[in-house]
């Protein structure tokens, strides 16, 4: 009997731009802070990194609801999907 070991994953390109990505360094933590915490630190770091527009491209195609991607939180990136429509 043969088992099924397909693991459902992002093809490889979609996620590349992890690999060089500045938050790799920082940990989760630093871009998923507490309610009411600041983002301004992990935007900084985001505006310094090379992926960010990949990152930020991802979170709004895989709808990414937490956290600080490509260097906009969960309030700038809904409205940033409501204005591209």
């Amino acid at each position: 009997m043969q088992t099924d070991t397909t693991v459902l994953t992002a093809p490889a390109a979609d996620m590349a731009w992890q690999e060089d990505a500045l938050c790799a360094q920082a940990g989760p933590d630093f871009f998923f802070p507490a309610p009411g915490s600041s983002t301004r630190e992990a935007k900084q770091l985001c505006g310094a990194c090379e992926g960010r527009v990949a990152c930020l491209e991802y979170a709004l195609t895989h709808d990414e609801r937490f956290g600080v991607w490509g260097g906009l939180s969960e309030k700038e990136r809904i409205r940033l999907k409501r204005q591209r429509g």
